[in-house]
């Protein structure tokens, strides 16, 4: 049954209030949309439909007739704003039985988790203590993999003492009721391959240096395996929990080389998944500096997508076009100056074909206008945003009627003019019987305050009034102009949805920073960008304010912004990085194998790189001349996906470490340590 046409917008609005005297039974609460009204609360969309329908047409309320989908559909084509909501699961694990509170969670079909993320995950005895996850260097936070490793690492003694014909024969997975159990946990990859012949594995090393190598393919897929550890070596009343929600589309079509390792990292103690994040979150700037090849510039795009998303992914590429405009990037460079990052003059081409310069914002600029949007307006009340709507819907539908330079305008003194074209920041006009000056431009903010204003404006001197003015402009009686035509040609607007908004953080990122003469390129911005300054207490007049739209217009950076800097240590520039910039940022050093989880995409091929590159750093070490600075960074490894071992050394890592040692009296025996430790064959 469809939903029923005779359903209209107020009767919507009679079951909202409905629901808010009588409330919303349990078993019909939202799991997928919701409706949100005016003031930001939230109604589940087809208990909203079918309160209305038992209004409407005196039928018992019921949610059974029509789907979550058809209901969304519905209410969005009455103006309603619907959004999807996101659900979390808790999956609990004890020694007799295995329960969700997903109701589509069955242990008689475990392959349904290649649709779900893991999102965290303990262990808690029968007394209640909580016991999370000790992560070992460069191993990322609850991954597919963190449930079993905790299982590892709770009953890692009683798992040991097993004889090997008993870990062999352990029970691992089992995906459906007629389907073989998987079983063994075997002490190295090679035995593991012996009887299953799979990359979908996990690695588990004890304080020892033993090793346990299981099947592990998504995180349903060890949960027999869990619940056999604690049959076997729990209390009774201990518990494994899984929190997981759905993967939404766009994570469901990412396509991944290595299966057996999740993307996703949670911290706990801030909600993120980067490790790193809150960091960020606390310190407002910060410097990721260290060796070349760390991953710097990609950790940098991980932590932004961290907390663009809130701890929902950490993968730059699942952002939406919508989140991305809340993240900027930039590499500086030596020619890098003010006038490409905050403002400055640009050439443009009058319409008579004549060369003229207007000022232009900088890509900062830019940026911390849509942060500093963003910011106000999450402030606002929703008779603020209410009104704005208003004064939005009027301007969008004067502008869209008007034809631009056809339809003919007039000022109070008979003045003709016409609108040629309109911006984001600007309405230009043409005034042909001004011989002097026939172009204009008028700024659409004080266009827009005059509208928002309570006040009525009918001549020049009560606009001048308006903007505090002690002489009226040229441009006042050209806005009086327009703001009389669209107060005489609105049409009515009933009360638009003004969706309250959500602060939300911005963050710019600044490659090689030390690249660029960050005087010459930061100016007086230097005093703003301090995490103690953010807001109106930094502002500041920038180089060209005398050529703004309002001269007395100053320049702040609001407190939802964040700034994330790389650099690597062992560029000359490091040494005349400005000290004042210092002294604005928090400095964290990213060592070489503090992201080793970059090469968990290599595969089979990782164990062996990482001890490559192991030796090699230490070999590096043991010069006196060079530090861990000079370490050679986990990226360069990722071109094992395309190179051999060798061709990586001959065509990367030998002609920069040459350069590293080029000058010292024993270069070449220096090399040739280099290459004994890396495992390259050849002499030099």
């Amino acid at each position: 049954m469809a939903i029923p046409k005779n359903i209209s917008k107020e009767d919507i609005f009679k079951a909202i209030q409905y629901i808010d005297e009588n409330g919303v039974p349990n078993q019909n609460k939202s799991k997928k949309y919701e409706l949100v009204d005016e003031s930001g609360k939230t109604y589940p969309v087809k208990y909203v439909i079918a309160v209305a329908n038992h209004l409407v047409n005196h039928v018992d309320i019921s949610t059974e007739e029509f789907h979550a989908e058809e209901a969304k559909k519905f209410l969005e084509k009455l103006d309603f704003i619907v959004e999807t909501k996101q659900e979390k699961f808790k999956l609990t694990i004890s020694a007799n039985e295995v329960t969700s509170t997903d109701d589509r969670f069955t242990m008689d079909n475990l392959a349904l988790d290649d649709h779900y993320k893991p999102l965290d995950v303990y262990f808690i005895n029968a007394s209640g203590a909580k016991v999370r996850r000790k992560y070992n260097k460069g191993e990322r936070r609850n991954s597919n993999q963190t449930l079993p490793r905790l299982a590892f690492q709770v009953f890692e003694q009683q798992i040991a003492a097993l004889p090997m014909e008993e870990k062999e024969q352990f029970p691992i997975c089992q995906y459906t009721p007629n389907t073989e159990i998987i079983r063994g946990i075997f002490p190295s990859i090679e035995e593991f391959k012996r009887f299953r012949n799979s990359i979908e594995y996990l690695v588990y090393r004890n304080d020892d240096g033993q090793q346990f190598v299981i099947y592990s393919r998504n995180i349903f897929s060890t949960i027999l395996f869990v619940q056999e550890c604690l049959k076997r070596f729990g209390n009774e009343g201990d518990q494994f929990v899984l929190i997981y929600r759905e993967k939404d589309k766009k994570e469901e079509t990412v396509q991944t080389e290595n299966k057996n390792v999740d993307i996703e990292r949670l911290q706990e103690t801030s909600g993120y998944r980067n490790p790193y994040s809150h960091y960020l979150i606390e310190s407002k700037n910060i410097i990721l500096h260290g060796a070349p090849g760390t991953g710097k510039t990609h950790l940098a795009k991980e932590i932004a997508a961290d907390i663009i998303s809130d701890g929902y992914f950490d993968d730059f590429s699942l952002l939406s076009d919508e989140q991305k405009k809340q993240i900027e990037f930039v590499q500086f460079h030596p020619n890098y100056d003010y006038s490409d990052f905050v403002e400055g003059l640009r050439p443009r081409i009058n319409d008579d074909g004549s060369v003229g310069f207007e000022l232009k914002d900088g890509i900062f600029k830019r940026f911390i206008a849509r942060a500093k949007k963003n910011f106000e307006d999450s402030q606002k009340t929703q008779e603020q945003r209410e009104k704005e709507a208003t004064v939005e819907s009027m301007m969008l539908d004067y502008f869209s009627n008007i034809e631009l330079g056809v339809d003919e305008l007039e000022t109070a003194r008979g003045t003709k003019f016409y609108i040629t074209e309109i911006d984001d920041k600007h309405i230009h006009i043409s005034i042909p019987e001004n011989k002097i000056s026939n172009k204009l431009r008028l700024s659409i903010s004080e266009l827009k305050a005059m509208l928002d204003s309570k006040q009525t404006f009918t001549q020049v001197k009560d606009v001048t009034n308006f903007f505090g003015k002690l002489n009226p402009t040229q441009h006042f009686s050209y806005l009086l102009a327009i703001y009389k035509d669209i107060k005489l040609n609105k049409k009515p607007i009933t009360n638009p949805m003004a969706k309250p908004d959500k602060l939300k953080p911005y963050i710019f990122i600044i490659d090689e920073i030390n690249r660029g003469e960050i005087s010459k390129i930061f100016g007086e911005l230097f005093y703003s960008i301090d995490p103690g300054y953010r807001g109106r207490t930094g502002e500041v007049s920038t180089q060209y304010a005398n050529m703004h739209d309002n001269p007395e217009e100053r320049f702040y950076i609001p407190e939802n912004v964040y700034i994330i800097g790389t650099m690597n240590d062992i560029d000359r520039s490091v040494d005349s990085f400005d000290f004042a910039m210092r002294r604005r940022f928090r400095f964290i050093e990213i060592k070489a194998d503090d992201r080793l989880e970059m090469l968990d995409e290599l595969g089979e091929v990782k164990e062996e790189a990482i001890r490559r590159m192991t030796a090699l750093n230490n070999e590096i070490s043991n010069v006196e001349e060079l530090n861990q600075h000079y370490h050679i960074g986990a990226s360069y490894f990722l071109k094992l996906k395309y190179l051999t071992f060798n061709q990586l050394w001959t065509d990367y890592l030998e002609p920069l470490l040459r350069e590293y040692v080029r000058g010292m009296y024993d270069e070449d025996e220096i090399m040739n340590r280099f290459a004994k430790a890396y495992g390259y064959p050849g002499d030099y």
